[in-house]
């Protein structure tokens, strides 16, 4: 029987993917990067919010270093842009995605973290870049993504050292937004999920779409897209709705 290494469940609008490679850690290996690739390609239609969470004592130890393979440069160029279209799938598919992290997020694992829009943490959440310490480099996103979290130089330190960050070190450096009891980020995950899943798609896709987009720009350039997303979105009939209801709501309505 092939095992299962990601399982998924739908419930409303909410979809939630959970890495199930506990013995390893929920290490990445090809074949569990290939069913996260299988479980992101068929959301279910009408999902409004994404859960992304580890299964076992640890949301995910990164590369499964016991598959590392000799590969050509090309070959190993070609591995790392499969990451990149993976996680850029996570953070531009413009869905809100919500990671329940826990134990170890670790090299990959971190990567896989920072391109989740919201992020959630237990105490026992230890953030590592090890690659320095194994000869190797980031080719998951972490020089893009991890970076522009807590800046390059902070990063690079951690590569070159390889240390350990904790939990609420880790608050404060931004690698999670938010940071909660033992045992509780899956259940805080699934209350952000909701309340995110309240908000408009339409503006929904926008801010995962474009946020992160208009931080890779120049200013005027991120302006010009700011007011282009602005016209998308803000003259939707289900935005002029939920302005007309909140307009009743306060006593601001039209007067008749």
């Amino acid at each position: 029987m092939t095992e299962q290494l990601v399982r998924t469940e739908s419930d409303g609008f909410i979809y939630t993917i959970t890495l199930a490679r506990p013995q390893k850690r929920n290490a990445v290996s090809d074949r569990l990067l290939r069913a996260l690739e299988e479980a992101l390609t068929n959301v279910p239609e009408g999902t409004r919010a994404i859960i992304l969470a580890g299964d076992g004592k640890h949301f995910c130890a990164g590369l499964d270093l016991a598959e590392h393979q000799h590969r050509e440069p090309f070959g190993v160029m070609q591995h790392s842009q499969w990451w990149h279209r993976i996680f850029h799938r996570i953070q531009h598919g413009g869905i809100p995605v919500i990671a329940a992290l826990h134990g170890a997020v670790i090299g990959g694992g971190l990567e896989l973290a920072s391109a989740t829009h919201i992020r959630v943490a237990e105490p026992d959440t230890i953030y590592q870049l090890p690659e320095g310490r194994h000869g190797i480099f980031v080719g998951g996103g972490a020089s893009v993504r991890v970076a522009r979290i807590i800046g390059a130089g902070r990063m690079a330190e951690m590569m070159l050292t390889g240390r350990i960050i904790d939990a609420e070190e880790g608050q404060r450096l931004g690698l999670s937004h938010y940071l909660v009891g033992a045992g509780e980020a899956l259940e805080k995950a699934r209350q952000l999920a909701e309340r995110v899943a309240e908000n408009a798609p339409m503006a929904n896709w926008a801010m995962c779409s474009a946020i992160a987009r208009i931080d890779n720009m120049a200013s005027d350039d991120g302006l010009f897209v700011e007011s282009l997303t602005a016209a998308v979105t803000q003259t939707s009939p289900e935005v002029a709705e939920r302005i007309g209801e909140f307009l009743k709501r306060k006593g601001q309505g039209p007067r008749t």
